[in-house]
Parts: structure tokens; sequence; C-alpha cells
């Protein structure tokens, strides 16, 4: 273990190694890392645990810098474990240039099978004891974290002595075809707000659409369509977003002696923006996370779009129509414009087209729970359906909810210390 210091905060290093297939302990292993921080001047201190669980799925555990964000709170009371869930971060990553060492897309496919929350949890279990020397912990979980979370309390509670929740309650029993039909409408909510307060952007956007129509531009091997284009609309899910994207698109056009082109920095930031080189995890299992049973999620995002015809840019390009954005939603097409995915288009079908998926959620149990839980859930979060995470929350025994609208889906960031501290006060019974 390798210790370090950063201002306000000591550091180590901790890897692991698990098996990739829990249900067969003696084979295959991966490893894991997780970095460990604890308040400075502290360190020789008996503290209890906090694991986070980040966002995704596909991204690893924040790299925070001292004691910033909700850390410094946190460090208050818990030792804090930042752990990259496997195939994020340094936890054996799976991406183009990896994965080719499993073999073909079939065995691709296979190996990306045990990366979902039954696996990330499995892996927290064999992480705590080795650590706590099998005390409970607490868990914190953002959005993705947060169904790991739930998974959690579905399947081993007694590794927990309590769970936060932020913008992270799923549906217990939602097939990907009603996530993402609950999701177009609260998209569409968040678009025409956008517009409302930018609506020099309506025109914008719609020119820079018929531009890429025309000219199919590329930008270091990504092909830049009116479709990639759209999918900016996953930064209108941030408490920044809208105003993010404002500035993006008001750059978009430069005269040349040409005449009037895209920009290299327009061009430059919407290649950024919409690559998956950081978290391909999260294209290629992302709709994964919600099978189960002998139905496959068979490309969900881009079939369930068809319902909702005013998404499509070339019908809203050929009338009047606004052009509206996309987000949290993932389509075949993103294996065909991302240099990152386009090896990987073939192990991305077999996975849509996979069944036998294992249930993910133990209904008897959560109703049943005696572990101290409180979720954030954030007024029409675009990323989480608020209404499947209320239902949630009612079926795990004890639960509360702090319901707001101050904060979008990334309010654990954006609030930090204060969110932290609401739900460490209610889990106690302080609130």
């Amino acid at each position: 273990m390798t210790s370090y210091r950063q201002p306000g905060v000591v550091l180590t290093d901790h890897r692991f190694t698990v098996p990739l297939d829990h249900s067969d302990p003696g084979g295959e292993q991966i490893e894991l890392y997780g970095r460990e921080a604890v308040a400075a001047g502290r360190a020789a201190e008996e503290l209890p645990w906090l694991v986070y669980l980040e966002g995704g799925p596909g991204f690893g555990a924040r790299r925070f810098t001292g004691t910033e964000a909700w850390l410094g709170r946190a460090l208050r009371d818990f030792r804090v474990l930042l752990l990259d869930q496997r195939g994020t971060g340094l936890s054996t990553p799976a991406n183009r240039q990896t994965l080719p060492l499993r073999g073909g897309p079939r065995e691709q496919a296979d190996y990306l099978a045990h990366f979902r929350s039954d696996a990330i949890v499995r892996d927290c279990e064999i992480v705590r004891q080795r650590l706590t020397g099998g005390a409970p912990w607490t868990v914190l979980g953002q959005s993705f974290g947060g169904f790991c979370a739930v998974r959690y309390l579905s399947s081993a509670p007694e590794g927990l002595a309590a769970v936060l929740i932020t913008g992270g309650l799923p549906s217990l029993d939602a097939h990907a075809d009603d996530v993402y039909r609950a999701a177009y409408p609260r998209i569409e909510r968040k678009v025409a707000a956008h517009y409302a307060r930018y609506p020099q952007d309506v025109d914008r956007a719609r020119a820079i659409a018929a531009y890429l129509a025309e000219h199919r531009p590329e930008s270091a091997g990504h092909r830049l369509t009116p479709e990639l284009f759209q999918s900016l609309g996953h930064m209108l899910g941030a408490g920044n977003g809208s105003h993010q994207l404002h500035h993006l698109l008001e750059n978009a056009f430069v005269l040349t002696p040409h005449g009037t082109e895209l920009s290299d920095t327009f061009q430059e930031a919407l290649r950024s923006a919409t690559s998956f080189a950081g978290h391909p995890l999260y294209a290629l299992i992302h709709e994964a996370i919600y099978g189960y049973g002998e139905r496959p999620t068979a490309w969900s995002a881009e079939r369930v779009r068809t319902e909702f015809p005013q998404f499509d840019a070339a019908a809203a390009l050929v009338g009047d129509a606004p052009l509206l954005f996309t987000g949290e939603t993932i389509h075949p097409w993103h294996f065909d414009v991302d240099p990152a995915l386009r090896p990987l288009r073939e192990t991305a079908e077999l996975l849509a087209q996979r069944t036998g998926w294992p249930a993910l959620y133990d209904p008897e149990r959560l109703a049943a729970n005696e572990v101290p839980v409180a979720a954030a859930v954030y007024h029409d979060d675009m990323y989480v359906d608020t209404e499947h995470s209320l239902r949630t929350a009612a079926a795990i025994r004890g639960l509360r909810t702090w319901v707001t609208n101050e904060y979008e889906h990334d309010g654990v960031r954006a609030g930090g210390p204060r969110v932290l501290d609401r739900l460490l006060a209610m889990v106690r019974g302080e609130v």
C-alpha cells in the first residue's frame, strides 16, 4: 500500500483481487482499486468506513483534490473508500484496447455480463471483509451507485450500517422500455426549459444540425452527425448544464475564406462532450443494468424513441420545429460514430440481444429491511424517473426520502456537504 498527502487528507492506494464470476470463486480473478481517504491527523484512529459508489455505469470513482465537495464532510465522521467499480478507473478497465484480450465479440459479451450491480456488491463484500475485519460499513451511492446500494440491501444487508442514496433509486421491476418511455417526456421538458431560458439557441441548434446533416464532418475520428449533436442533451441533467450547453452553441460557426463553417472550437467541444473514450462501459452495458429474465433489452432507447417522433432530427429540419436534444440514451449509431466504441459494435449487439439476466432486487427482503436508509430524490430528475424512485422508496421498509428541486441529478456534487449532512441526519433520526 502507498500512502501520500493532499491538503487536509491522507490517501492510501489499495488493490484487491476478486473473482470475475462470483459463482466460481476459484476461477479467473480480476483486480480492483480503491483509494482510502482519512482526515489529516486522524489516520491512526479507529473510524467507521464509508464506501462511495460512483454513478454510471462505467465511471471510476471521482478523483478529489483534498477535501473538496462532499468528501470533507464525510471525513468528519468516516474513513472513506473511493472504489473504482470493476471495469472502471484502475479496476481492470474494460475498453476497446483491453477487451480483445478476452477473445472475439462473443467472449467479450460473456465477460461483460459479469459487470452489473450484483457482481459489484459481491466485490464490495470481499473488500469490506478485508478492510473492516467484518464490521458493517456505510454506503454512499450516487446514481448507478444507488442502484448498486439497493442491490446491496437485497442481497447482503448484513454488511451495511447505513445506506445513503443520491439520485439513484431504481425501479424494482421496470424493463428498459419502461425506463425510456418515462425518460423521453422528461428530456423534452428539459429541452423546452433550456429554449425558454436561451431562445436564441433554437435557431442555432437547427443551423448546426442542418450543417452536420449536409457536410458530415469528422473530428479526430469522430463522425459528427445530427444525432450525435442531439445527444448533447445529456448536459441538461446537471445543475449548470443548460448554461454550459448555451456556451458551447454560441461558438458554433466561424466565417472562413470558404464561407461560414463549423468552428474547430465547436467541433472539438462536441467531440469531447460526446466521446465514450473515458467510459466505454457506460455505452456497452447501460441498458443491461435494467435487464432481467428472458426478454432482451434489444436497443430499448432506440426502439422507444420511435414512439416520440418529435425527437427525429431529419423531420424537425424539414419543418420548422425546434430540434430536440436527447440524453441518457444509448443507440446503435453510437458504435458507428465514436472510434472508442467502433471496434465493440458486435459485442454491444450481443449484449443487446442477451437473455437470461438474473433479477437484481428482492422485493420481499427490501420490504423487511432493517438497515437505516436515506435517499435524496431530485424532482424531475432527467436521468432517474422520480415516480419510479418514489415507488421504490415506498417498497423499502424504513427508507426516508428527501424530495427536492434545489438540485439536479448531480446534487451530491453541486450540493456536496449540505446534501451529505442532510442524509446523515436522516439515517441517524436527527431530522
